[in-house]
């Protein structure tokens, strides 16, 4: 700011000298001009004089020459040769004294009459130079009130440089202050989380007493039950009882050989405080498991159309992201934000085993072939195997994005699918440690849905649309999109119907989108939720569909 301070003013001194020295030839043309025009004048009025001077001598010599005429006439006739020739010579001489003088006078008037015109055409340049002057006088006067404002703003403007300086200054040492006062507060905030890490694991050591406290009360319970139901059961084997076929099948899952087409919907409550994360039905469809972000997994009994609480399964520090069940109904299985996973009995409610070691959230978790083993898929861009007899983890596959979803591809669990967020599928053997093959998508993958016969994955994608693989060629065999269908989060669970006829799907405006499989026609869009829908889960007997959506409410539908 100073050198352009400095270059303006040397700019316009620059202007200013230029303008003066201009002003000064000018001034000097003038004055030689004038000096001009004053020694024409002088010479004019000299010849003036000389030609009043020659006129008055011309005129004696007239008078003379008539004197000489009319002296010479009236002499005697004697000397009329000798006086006569005397007087001719001297009027030849006087004659020629006059035409010199007529010469000479015509050229002083004609000298007369070139000085009056140079005269005029100098008063005439003159007057153009006095008014050149005036203009000039008039634009130096104008370039003095400009330079005037000039200076006038320069000194405005470094008032203000001076006053943005002295800011500049204060601002630079509040920023000092500010920033000795953060590495204060930042050394504080160290301390602080090192004292938080230190009341956490104190607080997560009591937890661990607290449940098994709790454990070995409810093992008392457990064992008073199971005598009381000893009890019961010797004195029932002492009455007979017919068993029949539908007894023996009783704890078989259902068979769907059919699907309903869900139109409206049959039941409507708020399942948790806050949003509802992932619904799950059991293999019998008779418990209906949610997971919220209050921390909550909470067991449902809907099947007689009403809704009835089973159980509340405490111990996640963080909402609960996804929910499954193990093959014979004893055990569940939920993933929390808190970056672990946990087990539950079914029957009790008791906290079985806590899976921890992820260091990310864990967004997926599935039971394999035996409900002793879990595979578990987070944000730290690993997938975990687990045993649950040994409690820990005996493998950890490193899949190089985060994972959102996955799938055992079959009952043997020798193949694990997960979906990822960098828009790919990745296959993995659990009996080697790379990946079997991997399939690129146009978008985020949210949830993976593998169909009854275990050939089909059912994908949804974040470009807003559903597409199912051929896992026989690991091909995309159908996509389904509509309008207004939007994906509305990275969790978002799409589900085949269980004789995999048609795929639902939640949205992002609230909407549930139901598409035919076999003809790709989206043949319902059911219209009941005033939130995002992010899960949605099919009834295992086929007749019935519940969805969650982030205003905490659930809703079963059906066709009747």
């Amino acid at each position: 700011m100073a050198w352009n301070r400095s270059t303006d003013g040397h700019w316009r001194q620059t202007i200013c000298y230029r303008l003066r020295e201009r002003n000064k030839k000018e001034y000097e043309n003038i004055s030689e001009l004038v000096q001009l025009h004053n020694r024409l004048f002088e010479q004019s009025e000299a010849l003036k004089s000389e030609n009043v001077q020659l006129t008055l001598q011309t005129e004696k010599l007239r008078q003379e020459n008539t004197r000489l005429l009319s002296h010479g006439g009236g002499g005697g006739g004697g000397d009329v040769g000798g006086g006569g020739g005397g007087s001719n010579i001297i009027v030849q001489a006087l004659e020629q004294k006059l035409y010199k003088l007529q010469e000479e006078l015509t050229n002083l008037h004609r000298r007369k009459g070139e000085n009056a015109q140079q005269l005029v055409e100098l008063n005439q340049c003159l007057q153009e130079r006095d008014k050149l002057m005036a203009t000039k006088d008039n634009k130096l006067a104008e370039y003095e009130s400009e330079l005037l404002l000039l200076r006038e703003d320069l000194a405005a403007k470094e008032a203000v440089a001076a006053d943005t300086l002295a800011i500049n200054q204060m601002l630079r040492d509040e920023y000092q202050t500010l920033n000795l006062a953060f590495n204060a507060l930042e050394d504080k905030y160290r301390r602080a989380q090192d004292e938080n890490r230190e009341l956490i694991d104190r607080w997560m050591a009591q937890k661990a007493k607290d449940a098994e406290r709790l454990n070995l009360e409810n093992d008392s319970a457990l064992k008073k039950r199971q005598m009381m139901l000893e009890e019961q059961l010797k004195e029932a084997a002492k009455e007979p009882k017919q068993v029949t076929i539908d007894d023996k099948f009783a704890c078989s899952p259902p068979i769907c050989l059919t699907a309903v087409l869900p139109a409206k919907a049959y039941l409507r409550f708020d399942a948790h405080d806050g949003e509802v994360n992932s619904v799950c039905f059991s293999p019998q469809g008779k418990l209906l498991a949610t997971g919220g972000g209050d921390r909550k997994l909470k067991l449902w009994d809907i099947s007689h159309s009403v809704v009835e609480a089973r159980g509340l399964l405490m111990g996640s520090n963080a909402g609960v992201t996804a929910i499954d069940f193990d093959a014979e109904e004893s055990l569940i299985l939920g993933a929390s934000n808190d970056f672990a996973s946990r087990v539950w009995t079914v029957i009790d409610h008791r906290l079985r085993h806590t899976l921890t070691g992820h260091s990310g959230k864990v967004m997926a978790a599935r039971f394999l072939s035996e409900s002793a083993k879990v595979v578990t898929g987070s944000h730290d861009r690993t997938l975990k195997i687990w045993d649950l007899r040994s409690r820990a983890c005996v493998r950890t596959i490193f899949a190089g994005s985060s994972c959102n979803d996955l799938v055992p591809s079959d009952s043997a669990a020798t193949t694990i699918i997960s979906g990822h967020f960098d828009k790919k599928i990745r296959f993995w053997d659990t009996r080697t440690e790379q990946s079997a093959n991997e399939v690129p998508l146009q978008g985020k993958i949210t949830s993976l849905s593998l169909s009854s016969d275990g050939f089909y994955l059912l994908t949804c994608v974040r470009d807003d649309s559903l597409k199912i693989l051929d896992l026989r060629k690991n091909q995309v065999v159908h996509t389904f999109t509509g309008d207004g269908f939007h994906v509305g989060a990275d969790y978002t669970r799409a589900t085949f119907s269980p004789d995999a006829t048609y795929v639902a799907v939640g949205s992002g405006d609230g909407s549930v989108y139901i598409w035919n499989v076999n003809n790709g026609r989206l043949e319902k869009t059911l219209r009941e939720h005033t939130a995002c829908v992010v899960a949605a889960a099919w009834n295992p007997s086929g007749k019935s569909l519940v969805t969650c959506d982030r205003g905490k409410n659930v809703i079963a539908w059906s066709d009747f």
